[in-house]
């Protein structure tokens, strides 16, 4: 782990597809294999480097993080009821990510079951846009009990690399009553504790792996993926409100054959 070019190369596609519904899972391990970086130190590296992205979320949405801790008047989504609702989200996935988590980075970290992941996910999207729901949940402060846990199984599907964690949770949003603009503020304020849970997990089991040499080639790759990801949320935010999943969908099927191609075939 001495490229520090390969770090920033992955930092880079981290950041700017961890928010968006693409799947930075799916591509760090496409472009890892193209890099020939991959192996299960790759694959913690992978991890590691989200929290990057998780510090670029607590900037850009610092009020609501700090209304947490100290909640104001008025604000629904505050104090320990946003918390309980973030714990609700975070759940299903913190407990199926547990049970499942070696199985997981043996036998889906490839190519091959990305290449799945990104198709199935896709057709999911147009599927949800496609259809009409009733909306019941416009703003943060509207968020309930059932509808976080409801995004919260959803999530689940994010388990599988390629799937991606924000189509899996901005779908599930909508599916159960929120507004596109709502389920994706939600899916990256909810990324954060999910993610924390993964990434320290990961590291803290494959902490032996590593060593103090390594230490610049995360430094890198959380400062990069940091940089990056600040760009594409706040891209994304700006967008969500005037287009739809669709084109992030189309992305998805027309990377499909390349990567069959290149890297499974």
């Amino acid at each position: 782990m001495d490229n520090l070019l390969t770090a920033f190369i992955l930092s880079i596609v981290e950041g700017l597809t961890e928010f968006l519904p693409v799947s930075s899972s799916g591509h760090l391990i496409l472009v890892g294999d193209l890099l020939g970086f991959a192996g299960e130190k790759a694959a913690t590296f992978d991890v590691v480097i989200q929290l990057g992205a998780i510090l670029a979320v607590v900037v850009l949405y610092w009020k609501r993080f700090w209304g947490l801790v100290r909640p104001q008047p008025y604000v629904r989504f505050a104090g320990m009821r946003g918390i309980t609702l973030l714990i609700l989200t975070s759940l299903p996935a913190c407990v199926l990510g547990l049970l499942l988590h070696s199985y997981i980075k043996e036998f889906l970290f490839r190519p091959a079951t990305v290449l799945i992941a990104l198709v199935v996910g896709a057709l999911c999207m147009i599927f949800v846009e496609k259809r009409k729901f009733k909306t019941t949940c416009i703003s943060l402060d509207d968020m309930t009990p059932k509808l976080a846990l409801g995004i919260g199984c959803f999530q689940c599907l994010a388990l599988w690399p390629g799937f991606s964690r924000s189509a899996a949770t901005i779908m599930g949003g909508m599916l159960l009553g929120a507004k596109r603009p709502l389920a994706a503020e939600y899916s990256f304020i909810a990324a954060v504790p999910i993610m924390v849970a993964a990434t320290g997990y990961d590291l803290l089991k494959n902490l032996s792996m590593f060593t103090s040499a390594d230490i610049p080639f995360f430094l890198v790759g959380m400062i990069g993926s940091f940089v990056s990801a600040l760009l594409a949320v706040k891209v994304f935010v700006a967008l969500v409100g005037r287009m739809t999943l669709v084109p992030f969908a189309v992305y998805r099927l027309l990377i499909a054959p390349f990567v069959y191609y290149f890297m499974v075939n």
